[in-house]
Protein backbone atom coordinates (compact mmCIF):
# COMPACT_ATOMS: atom_id res chain seq x y z
CA UNK A 1 0.00 0.00 0.00
CA UNK A 2 1.81 3.54 -1.17
CA UNK A 3 0.20 6.92 0.37
CA UNK A 4 1.61 10.20 -0.74
CA UNK A 5 0.71 13.48 1.02
CA UNK A 6 1.47 16.91 0.83
CA UNK A 7 1.93 19.33 3.67
CA UNK A 8 2.37 23.04 2.63
CA UNK A 9 3.36 25.87 5.14
CA UNK A 10 5.98 28.62 5.46
CA UNK A 11 8.55 28.97 8.38
CA UNK A 12 8.51 31.39 10.87
CA UNK A 13 9.38 35.09 10.01
CA UNK A 14 8.34 36.90 6.26
CA UNK A 15 8.94 34.56 4.02
CA UNK A 16 10.73 36.08 1.02
CA UNK A 17 11.35 39.10 2.44
CA UNK A 18 7.35 39.76 2.27
CA UNK A 19 6.61 42.68 4.66
CA UNK A 20 9.75 44.50 4.12
CA UNK A 21 8.72 46.44 0.89
CA UNK A 22 8.80 49.57 2.76
CA UNK A 23 12.23 49.17 4.37
CA UNK A 24 13.99 48.12 0.99
CA UNK A 25 12.36 51.60 -0.62
CA UNK A 26 13.79 53.68 2.74
CA UNK A 27 16.66 51.94 2.54
CA UNK A 28 17.61 52.05 -1.13
CA UNK A 29 16.68 55.69 -1.35
CA UNK A 30 18.92 56.77 1.90
CA UNK A 31 22.16 54.94 0.47
CA UNK A 32 21.29 56.35 -3.00
CA UNK A 33 21.73 59.68 -1.99
CA UNK A 34 24.37 59.06 0.40
CA UNK A 35 26.37 57.07 -2.48
CA UNK A 36 26.34 60.11 -4.07
CA UNK A 37 27.29 62.57 -1.36
CA UNK A 38 29.88 60.41 -0.35
CA UNK A 39 31.92 59.61 -3.46
CA UNK A 40 31.52 63.34 -4.63
CA UNK A 41 33.14 63.84 -1.07
CA UNK A 42 35.97 61.19 -1.44
CA UNK A 43 36.89 62.32 -4.80
CA UNK A 44 36.81 66.03 -3.63
CA UNK A 45 38.78 65.88 -0.56
CA UNK A 46 41.35 62.83 -1.98
CA UNK A 47 40.15 60.23 0.41
CA UNK A 48 40.46 56.99 -0.01
CA UNK A 49 38.92 55.31 2.37
CA UNK A 50 35.58 57.27 1.39
CA UNK A 51 35.68 56.46 -1.59
CA UNK A 52 35.80 52.61 -1.05
CA UNK A 53 32.83 53.16 1.94
CA UNK A 54 31.21 54.88 -1.25
CA UNK A 55 32.06 51.76 -4.05
CA UNK A 56 30.82 49.73 -1.44
CA UNK A 57 27.71 51.33 -0.46
CA UNK A 58 26.70 51.49 -4.07
CA UNK A 59 26.99 47.69 -4.12
CA UNK A 60 24.71 47.78 -1.63
CA UNK A 61 22.08 49.81 -3.32
CA UNK A 62 22.24 46.92 -5.67
CA UNK A 63 21.91 44.43 -3.72
CA UNK A 64 18.79 45.72 -1.63
CA UNK A 65 17.27 46.48 -5.67
CA UNK A 66 17.96 42.22 -6.12
CA UNK A 67 16.94 41.12 -2.81
CA UNK A 68 13.85 43.33 -3.27
CA UNK A 69 13.10 42.00 -6.69
CA UNK A 70 13.75 38.61 -5.67
CA UNK A 71 11.10 39.60 -2.87
CA UNK A 72 8.34 40.84 -5.51
CA UNK A 73 8.68 37.43 -7.30
CA UNK A 74 8.66 34.73 -4.16
CA UNK A 75 5.16 36.22 -3.99
CA UNK A 76 3.81 34.79 -7.95
CA UNK A 77 1.96 32.01 -8.34
CA UNK A 78 2.80 28.79 -9.37
CA UNK A 79 2.39 27.99 -12.80
CA UNK A 80 2.45 24.73 -15.46
CA UNK A 81 6.10 25.36 -16.10
CA UNK A 82 7.38 26.60 -12.52
CA UNK A 83 5.58 24.21 -10.44
CA UNK A 84 7.14 25.67 -7.08
CA UNK A 85 6.24 28.84 -8.45
CA UNK A 86 9.43 31.55 -7.87
CA UNK A 87 10.81 30.91 -4.23
CA UNK A 88 14.31 30.20 -5.86
CA UNK A 89 14.46 33.53 -6.51
CA UNK A 90 15.51 34.49 -3.18
CA UNK A 91 18.84 31.98 -3.49
CA UNK A 92 19.36 33.51 -7.23
CA UNK A 93 19.34 36.92 -5.31
CA UNK A 94 21.30 35.88 -2.47
CA UNK A 95 24.27 34.16 -5.30
CA UNK A 96 24.03 37.66 -7.07
CA UNK A 97 24.97 39.48 -4.36
CA UNK A 98 27.40 37.60 -2.77
CA UNK A 99 29.24 38.09 -6.83
CA UNK A 100 28.82 41.66 -7.13
CA UNK A 101 30.47 42.25 -3.64
CA UNK A 102 33.39 40.48 -5.12
CA UNK A 103 33.62 42.65 -7.79
CA UNK A 104 33.57 45.82 -6.13
CA UNK A 105 35.80 44.43 -3.45
CA UNK A 106 38.42 43.75 -6.59
CA UNK A 107 38.08 47.57 -7.55
CA UNK A 108 38.10 48.74 -5.40
CA UNK A 109 41.32 46.72 -3.74
CA UNK A 110 43.28 48.07 -7.13
CA UNK A 111 42.46 51.60 -6.40
CA UNK A 112 43.65 51.24 -2.63
CA UNK A 113 47.06 49.62 -3.78
CA UNK A 114 47.82 52.52 -5.72
CA UNK A 115 47.37 54.91 -3.31
CA UNK A 116 48.86 53.31 -1.08
CA UNK A 117 52.29 53.57 -2.83
CA UNK A 118 51.79 57.01 -4.17
CA UNK A 119 50.02 58.81 -0.97
CA UNK A 120 48.25 62.29 -1.91
CA UNK A 121 46.67 64.79 0.10
CA UNK A 122 43.61 63.79 2.51
CA UNK A 123 40.96 66.02 4.15
CA UNK A 124 40.52 65.26 7.33
CA UNK A 125 37.53 66.72 8.51
CA UNK A 126 35.93 65.82 5.57
CA UNK A 127 36.71 62.01 6.25
CA UNK A 128 35.28 62.65 9.71
CA UNK A 129 31.68 64.57 8.61
CA UNK A 130 30.91 62.44 5.74
CA UNK A 131 31.69 59.27 7.43
CA UNK A 132 29.49 60.80 10.52
CA UNK A 133 26.61 60.89 7.95
CA UNK A 134 27.25 57.33 6.71
CA UNK A 135 27.42 55.88 10.66
CA UNK A 136 23.97 57.51 10.91
CA UNK A 137 22.64 56.73 7.21
CA UNK A 138 24.03 52.80 7.95
CA UNK A 139 22.99 52.54 10.97
CA UNK A 140 19.26 53.55 10.37
CA UNK A 141 18.88 51.15 7.45
CA UNK A 142 19.97 48.27 9.29
CA UNK A 143 17.44 48.33 12.26
CA UNK A 144 15.10 48.30 9.48
CA UNK A 145 16.10 44.94 8.46
CA UNK A 146 16.73 44.48 12.24
CA UNK A 147 13.89 41.67 12.94
CA UNK A 148 13.90 39.37 9.76
CA UNK A 149 17.94 38.64 10.21
CA UNK A 150 17.06 35.28 11.56
CA UNK A 151 14.75 33.92 9.38
CA UNK A 152 16.21 35.13 5.76
CA UNK A 153 19.53 35.26 4.46
CA UNK A 154 18.00 37.93 2.14
CA UNK A 155 17.02 40.03 4.96
CA UNK A 156 19.90 38.87 6.66
CA UNK A 157 22.58 40.05 4.03
CA UNK A 158 20.68 43.22 3.81
CA UNK A 159 21.01 43.75 7.48
CA UNK A 160 24.84 42.32 7.93
CA UNK A 161 25.75 44.72 4.99
CA UNK A 162 24.15 48.02 6.54
CA UNK A 163 25.58 46.89 10.29
CA UNK A 164 29.24 46.40 8.38
CA UNK A 165 28.85 50.02 6.90
CA UNK A 166 28.05 51.61 10.06
CA UNK A 167 31.02 50.11 11.32
CA UNK A 168 33.26 50.81 8.51
CA UNK A 169 32.20 54.71 8.82
CA UNK A 170 33.25 54.28 12.00
CA UNK A 171 36.78 53.56 10.75
CA UNK A 172 36.74 55.98 8.60
CA UNK A 173 35.57 58.72 11.00
CA UNK A 174 39.15 57.49 13.68
CA UNK A 175 40.87 57.57 10.30
CA UNK A 176 40.52 61.30 9.39
CA UNK A 177 41.26 61.90 13.23
CA UNK A 178 44.62 60.13 12.85
CA UNK A 179 45.37 62.31 10.20
CA UNK A 180 44.31 65.30 11.31
CA UNK A 181 46.41 64.68 14.59
CA UNK A 182 49.60 63.01 12.98
CA UNK A 183 49.30 63.98 9.18
CA UNK A 184 50.46 60.52 8.08
CA UNK A 185 48.45 60.34 4.83
CA UNK A 186 49.38 56.46 5.10
CA UNK A 187 46.49 56.02 7.77
CA UNK A 188 43.75 56.15 4.57
CA UNK A 189 44.82 53.80 1.91
CA UNK A 190 45.48 51.48 4.99
CA UNK A 191 41.70 52.15 6.55
CA UNK A 192 40.92 51.24 2.97
CA UNK A 193 42.37 48.00 3.27
CA UNK A 194 40.64 47.43 6.54
CA UNK A 195 37.63 48.53 4.99
CA UNK A 196 38.09 45.74 2.31
CA UNK A 197 39.26 42.73 4.46
CA UNK A 198 35.95 43.60 6.68
CA UNK A 199 33.63 43.52 3.61
CA UNK A 200 35.52 40.58 1.90
CA UNK A 201 34.70 38.23 5.29
CA UNK A 202 31.47 38.93 5.34
CA UNK A 203 31.01 38.61 1.58
CA UNK A 204 32.56 34.67 2.34
CA UNK A 205 29.81 33.83 4.41
CA UNK A 206 27.20 35.14 2.16
CA UNK A 207 28.07 33.23 -0.72
CA UNK A 208 29.19 29.99 0.72
CA UNK A 209 25.40 29.87 2.10
CA UNK A 210 23.98 30.71 -0.52
CA UNK A 211 26.35 28.26 -2.96
CA UNK A 212 25.10 25.93 -0.51
CA UNK A 213 21.29 26.67 -0.81
CA UNK A 214 22.05 26.58 -4.65
CA UNK A 215 22.79 23.44 -4.46
CA UNK A 216 20.18 21.59 -2.37
CA UNK A 217 22.52 21.61 0.45
CA UNK A 218 20.60 20.64 3.77
CA UNK A 219 19.64 24.07 5.59
CA UNK A 220 21.62 24.68 8.66
CA UNK A 221 18.89 25.19 10.78
CA UNK A 222 17.63 21.91 9.76
CA UNK A 223 19.28 18.46 11.56
CA UNK A 224 18.99 15.40 9.14
CA UNK A 225 19.92 12.89 11.54
CA UNK A 226 17.34 13.96 14.34
CA UNK A 227 14.83 13.94 10.84
CA UNK A 228 15.62 10.56 9.81
CA UNK A 229 15.64 9.39 13.63
CA UNK A 230 12.08 11.05 14.24
CA UNK A 231 10.92 9.15 11.25
CA UNK A 232 12.49 6.11 11.91
CA UNK A 233 10.81 5.94 15.49
CA UNK A 234 7.72 6.67 14.40
CA UNK A 235 4.81 3.51 15.09
CA UNK A 236 4.81 1.41 12.61
CA UNK A 237 7.73 2.20 10.91
CA UNK A 238 11.02 -0.14 10.22
CA UNK A 239 12.62 2.11 7.63
CA UNK A 240 13.43 5.58 6.01
CA UNK A 241 14.61 6.09 2.65
CA UNK A 242 15.13 8.14 -0.09
CA UNK A 243 14.90 11.04 2.60
CA UNK A 244 15.73 14.72 0.78
CA UNK A 245 15.85 17.97 2.79
CA UNK A 246 16.28 21.05 0.87
CA UNK A 247 15.82 24.80 0.84
CA UNK A 248 12.40 25.70 -1.77
CA UNK A 249 13.68 29.44 -0.78
CA UNK A 250 15.90 31.37 1.63
CA UNK A 251 12.95 30.92 4.08
CA UNK A 252 11.01 27.74 3.06
CA UNK A 253 12.00 23.77 3.03
CA UNK A 254 11.02 20.70 1.75
CA UNK A 255 11.33 17.33 2.53
CA UNK A 256 10.40 13.98 0.65
CA UNK A 257 11.03 10.42 2.14
CA UNK A 258 9.65 6.76 1.95
CA UNK A 259 8.48 5.63 5.03
CA UNK A 260 8.31 1.42 5.06
CA UNK A 261 5.19 0.67 7.40
CA UNK A 262 4.41 -3.81 7.24
CA UNK A 263 0.85 -2.74 8.29
CA UNK A 264 0.37 0.41 6.60
CA UNK A 265 -0.64 3.89 8.12
CA UNK A 266 -3.77 4.86 9.70
CA UNK A 267 -4.99 7.41 7.02
CA UNK A 268 -4.69 11.08 5.93
CA UNK A 269 -4.45 11.74 10.12
CA UNK A 270 -1.34 9.97 10.31
CA UNK A 271 0.00 12.04 7.34
CA UNK A 272 -1.18 15.14 9.05
CA UNK A 273 -0.11 14.51 12.30
CA UNK A 274 3.41 13.78 10.62
CA UNK A 275 3.54 17.13 9.04
CA UNK A 276 2.57 19.13 11.64
CA UNK A 277 5.30 17.74 13.64
CA UNK A 278 8.14 18.44 10.74
CA UNK A 279 6.85 21.86 10.62
CA UNK A 280 7.16 22.82 14.03
CA UNK A 281 9.90 20.62 15.68
CA UNK A 282 12.18 21.33 12.72
CA UNK A 283 10.74 23.85 10.32
CA UNK A 284 9.91 22.11 7.82
CA UNK A 285 6.40 23.29 6.02
CA UNK A 286 6.55 21.37 2.42
CA UNK A 287 6.60 17.76 3.17
CA UNK A 288 5.83 14.62 0.77
CA UNK A 289 6.05 11.41 2.12
CA UNK A 290 5.28 7.86 0.71
CA UNK A 291 4.22 4.93 2.46
CA UNK A 292 5.19 1.70 1.64
CA UNK A 293 4.42 -1.82 2.81
CA UNK A 294 8.17 -3.22 2.10
CA UNK A 295 6.21 -6.13 -0.29
CA UNK A 296 8.48 -4.73 -3.33
CA UNK A 297 11.92 -4.69 -3.19
CA UNK A 298 12.85 -2.16 -5.63
CA UNK A 299 14.66 -0.65 -3.63
CA UNK A 300 18.22 -1.09 -2.33
CA UNK A 301 17.58 1.42 0.46
CA UNK A 302 14.46 -0.11 1.93
CA UNK A 303 16.23 -2.37 4.21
Amino acid sequence: MTGHHHSHGHSPGPAGGRGYGRAFAIGIALNSVFVLVEAAFGIWSGSMALVADAGHNLSDVLSLVIAWGAAYMSTLPASGRFTYGYKASSILAALANAALLLVALGAILLETLDRLFTPAPVEGWTMIVVAGVGILVNGATALLFASGRKSDINIRGAFLHMAADALVSVGVVVAGAVILLTGALWVDPVTSLVIVAVIGWGTWGLLKDSVKMGLLAVPDSVDETAVRAYLGGLPGVVAVHDLHIWPMSTTETALTAHLVMPGGQSGDTFLHELAHELEHRFGIGHTTVQVETGEDEHCVDCG
